[in-house]
């Protein structure tokens, strides 16, 4: 390869034939002299225009037609043949390596006379030393196997987008099942039932290193909650944000509760007993009525003490390493609305308190069951208290843009609208350019990833496969016939 021009951040590379680079590939400019080098991620490749060549071509198609010998005493047509597939490289600018050491910032402009251009295994560069907590995600385009730190998502806010049918829950499962085996806790907020056999293999048999680790909730039945557990401040959540109780009623509310709270009667039979006496304007009465039989009719809470979660002791139970899953499939969307501001509020507090360990949040679709001002929450307040979020989702453009701009990883599939790459690469810690070109050739199961967990080094990588129970799979109607 041979420098042919730099415009900016971006090189245009010629290459011959046998010289072959996809978009996404790295390669290395070695400038022998300055004892530097450059590195460049590959854009896009495409045929150099090399003067005189649309007539070569013309001329080749008319000589197909006439009949005749071909002379080439000077063996030119050789030379032509290589001139034909030549390829112009274009490449950006990712960072330079200097005393052996690469750094994604700062450039230089290298010699053409004493340079050397070689591809480069850029996982290698990037991860020299060993890490603590690896977690295997696939491998380069050149089959190199890459790795990220799971502290590289430790205090971090990553988001995983892509088309349906991409990839992402697939990762996301690969990202759980490495932080469980790492000792982390898990909590996923599940709205498919996606994860729900998280720890069984592809033939429905238990994996053993994650049975007693994956504990998989479902609300109505293995996940009830004590009024008196759950405590007040996620419960005023729930009602205030979940089911639009007005603030006038709301403080009647509390009063009840402290009521009930002094007599030892905090069950929803009991409150609403109280309320019923309650000396309040009737409308008020209703509103904080129709709340509780909501409530009641939910299926999420029980009087009684022998169907009742501990909540604290729920999340200590994975406190060494596993994974809570919130099966929210079957949910209405006013039950999904309620759980979540319950679990939310409850982990709030507890974190507040330091009665738990930091834990990390996979949110799937977070847009079906967050209201907006939840996300500033748990991406400022909540991660300095010790939860870290990732959100999973097909529809960027549902993330708020103030969050995209506090994200640290981004694990981006294949996504051809160019309204969603926008969304994404406006706050990207890459250009819009570099997103557009690689995220529109990535094919299945391949990720561009972008942020800390690469050392801010994009980094393509065609994600592993899983042995687990893939409950995610779409249905189809004639691969059953």
């Amino acid at each position: 390869m041979k420098i042919l021009q730099k415009e900016g951040d971006e090189y245009h590379l010629l290459a011959l034939p046998n010289e072959g680079s996809n978009p996404g590939d790295y390669l290395i400019i070695e400038d022998n002299k300055a004892g530097k080098s450059l590195i460049l991620q590959v854009m896009e490749v495409k045929y150099a225009n090399i003067p005189g060549m649309f007539e070569e071509i013309l001329r080749d198609g008319l000589s197909t037609r006439l009949e005749g010998d071909e002379l080439d005493p000077f063996n030119m047509n050789s030379q032509l043949l290589i001139l034909k597939d030549t390829k112009l490289t274009i490449c950006k600018v990712r960072g330079i390596v200097e005393k052996g050491r690469p750094t994604p910032y700062g450039s230089f402009v290298p010699s053409r006379n004493y340079s050397t251009i070689n591809p480069l295994a850029i996982e290698k560069l990037l991860y020299r030393e060993e890490m603590a907590h690896p977690i295997e995600i696939g491998e380069t385009i050149k089959k190199g196997r890459v790795s990220i730190d799971a502290e590289a998502l430790d205090g971090r806010l990553n988001i995983i987008t892509g088309r349906k049918g991409t990839g992402k829950s697939h990762l996301s499962k690969i990202l759980i099942l490495g932080l469980v085996e790492h000792g982390a806790p898990c909590l996923v907020l599940d709205i498919n039932g996606e994860y729900v056999n998280l720890s069984a293999t592809r033939k429905g048999e238990p994996q053993h290193k994650y049975v007693n680790k994956i504990i998989t909730l479902t609300p109505g039945k293995s996940l009830k909650f004590d009024m008196e557990d759950m405590g007040l401040s996620p419960i005023l959540n729930m009602l205030i944000y979940a089911l639009d109780l007005p603030w006038n009623s709301t403080r009647t509310f509390i009063r009840v509760w402290r009521e009930n709270a002094r007599n030892g009667k905090l069950t929803l039979e009991e409150l609403n007993g109280t309320l019923t006496r309650w000396k309040c304007h009737e409308s008020i009465r209703e509103a904080i009525q129709s709340r509780l039989y909501t409530m009641m009719d939910s299926g999420i809470f029980t009087d009684d003490p022998l169907e009742k979660v501990d909540t604290l002791e729920l999340f200590r139970s994975i406190r060494d390493g596993g994974a809570l899953i919130i099966n929210l499939k079957n949910q209405s969307a006013i039950n999904r609305r309620m759980l979540v501001e319950l679990l939310l509020g409850k982990l709030k507090e507890l974190l507040s308190k330091e009665a738990i360990s930091p834990i990390f949040l996979f949110a799937e679709e977070a847009h079906l069951y967050l209201r907006d001002t939840y996300w500033d929450d748990i991406v400022t307040r909540m991660r300095h208290l010790g939860l870290f979020t990732t959100f999973i989702t097909n529809q960027p453009s549902s993330i708020q843009e103030t969050i995209y701009r506090q994200v640290d990883n981004i694990f981006l599939f294949n996504f051809l609208n160019d309204r969603d790459l926008e969304a994404i690469s406006r706050v990207a810690k890459i250009d819009v350019e570099s997103v557009k070109l690689i995220v529109k050739e990535l094919p299945p199961r391949h990720c561009l990833i972008i942020g800390d967990a690469v050392q801010n080094f994009p980094l393509v990588v065609n994600v592993r496969s899983l042995d687990v129970d893939t409950m995610g799979e779409t249905r189809y109607f004639f691969k059953t016939r």
